[in-house]
């Protein structure tokens, strides 16, 4: 998961609200590793642990072969969205709101943006956790960042960004070069340590994942049991589109895409794929994460452990603002649309969208203490952030591949380019749908529970504009919602279902 990939509308590097300033035209280098940049975050470092804990070698290469052809269409749906809509630049919701109507765009958003509280959650529940290895003396006290204590030391750490944002502070091109270096340095020497330690005997005993034993799992379920966190290590995608207007030449943003996307696989898949040639693959699902350390202190010893975290929070700290930007603005640019109460698109003095800023911290901070309460708050937060940004993304697909089917945008584009873009609208719409899927219907049944009583914003923001509610399609769905959060509440009432 990364923080750096925003639309223009939206505020990382400029601040929450206004629109950045053009950059000058990339050539090909610099607009590749734009595209690295908006997709390497704080998820690579959970790999080693969330793959061991589902699979083996096979599993991993056909889950990273799964999820690169997915995400592969999905970056160039958003490239190309980019492209035959150029004025739908308010964020990856608009596309659920023009294709299919107002209500799935406003649940499109509210998604989105409920995934980006989440992902912010996580990012303070590993700080924490991370805090709690550094220092062994914290562990009774941080534990796995899920103690009361951990609690109130990350949501004084919440508002006081939170006044930091107010006053207008932003993210720093120092800061950005700061994190980059303390992500991508950690992960390189991992790299080359992983390969000289590397143990052929232990990485054949890691092929099957015990798929071939008595009571094991199939290694279909062993695939599906690791998407949630491949979605979650490639969130940012959607911010490669965002580059197309910044290329020299137009034939450099497929290319860019192409080889930044690429590069990208092959580090996350390399980092997962390797660690099975360090350690048993139990032991390494055993790990506490992040995992990255574990693995490389079981190689090197205790320095190569410390440099990760170093290393990891750092990065986080850095990452937070801008994330915390671009999930306020999420709320911003919607409200600005009229989608959302327009109470949300009021700015400060400073040009600040406070109340955005102000229910972005609120979210996080209840998101936070609801997870004081699972089990496992890391892996729980991971996979809730995923799984809320899966419907916007499915719905993108969607419309592209409407779009495309209709000839809404291709005017002068050739029959053979219209066909091609079908195929990969086509196959990013299965892929996401999939993965909606593959996440379970724990998380469809929360992600409803969230949904349904935030539909009071909708029904505020249609009396705001004096429009009806609903469409007959947007009744229904809304229909859908709440039978599904009613399940999810019956379910966690009696037990069925817990978390």
């Amino acid at each position: 998961m990364t923080m750096t990939a925003t639309k223009p509308a939206q505020a990382s590097a400029s601040g929450a609200g206004e629109r950045p300033p053009r950059v000058a035209t990339l050539a090909l280098p610099a607009l590749t590793a734009m595209v690295v940049g908006s997709m390497v975050g704080a998820g690579v470092f959970q790999l080693p642990s969330r793959f061991a804990s589902q699979t083996g070698v096979y599993g991993a290469v056909i889950a990273w072969t799964i999820a690169g052809l997915g995400m592969l269409s999905l970056a160039f749906v958003f490239q190309k969205l980019a492209i035959r809509k150029p004025t739908l630049d308010n964020g990856v919701y608009v596309y659920a709101r023009e294709g299919f109507g107002d209500y799935p765009g406003f649940l499109s958003a509210f998604g989105f943006w409920a995934s980006a509280c989440a992902g912010n959650a996580f990012y303070w529940v590993l700080i924490m956790t991370t805090l709690s290895q550094l220092f062994p003396g914290l562990g009774s006290y941080l534990g796995e960042g899920n103690t009361w204590l951990a609690f109130a030391l990350s949501t004084a750490a919440i508002w006081g960004f939170f006044a930091l944002i107010r006053r207008g502070v932003r993210e720093a091109t120092g800061i950005n070069a700061v994190v980059t270096v303390a992500k991508l340095v950690p992960l390189a020497l991992f790299l080359v340590l992983a390969i000289v330690y590397f143990d052929r005997e232990v990485f054949v005993g890691n092929l099957t994942g015990g798929y071939d034993l008595p009571g094991g799992s199939s290694l279909f379920a062993q695939v599906q049991g690791t998407m949630l966190i491949t979605v979650f290590v490639f969130l940012g995608i959607e911010g490669a589109s965002v580059y197309s207007r910044y290329a020299r030449k137009r034939r450099d943003v497929g290319r860019a895409t192409i080889l930044g996307f690429t590069s990208v696989l092959a580090l996350f898949a390399s980092i997962s794929i390797l660690a099975y040639g360090i350690l048993p693959r139990a032991e390494i699902a055993a790990l506490a994460q992040p995992s990255i350390g574990g693995v490389l202190e079981a190689a090197v010893g205790p320095w190569g452990g410390t440099l990760i975290r170093i290393g990891l929070i750092v990065s986080v700290l850095g990452a937070y603002l801008a994330w915390q930007l671009l999930a306020a603005d999420v709320l911003y640019a919607a409200a600005k649309d009229r989608d959302m109460p327009r109470h949300l698109a009021r700015t400060n003095s400073r040009g600040v969208p406070q109340n955005a800023v102000l229910w972005t911290s609120v979210l996080v901070t209840t998101i936070l203490f609801a997870i004081q309460f699972v089990d496992n708050a890391l892996d729980f937060s991971l996979d809730l952030t995923a799984a809320l940004a899966l419907a916007p993304f499915a719905l993108a697909s969607a419309y592209a591949l409407k779009i495309a089917v209709r000839r809404d945008g291709y005017d002068d584009v050739a029959p053979r380019t219209r066909v091609l873009e079908i195929l990969v609208a086509a196959v990013s719409t299965v892929y996401t749908l999939f993965l909606v899927w593959a996440a379970g219907y724990v998380f469809v049944f929360l992600a409803c529970l969230l949904l349904a009583p935030a539909s009071l914003l909708y029904l505020r923001a249609r009396r705001e504009r004096g429009e009806p509610v609903f469409t007959r399609a947007g009744r229904v769905t809304f229909l859908v919602v709440a039978v599904f959060a009613l399940v999810g509440i019956v379910l966690l009432a009696t037990g069925v279902v817990q978390i």
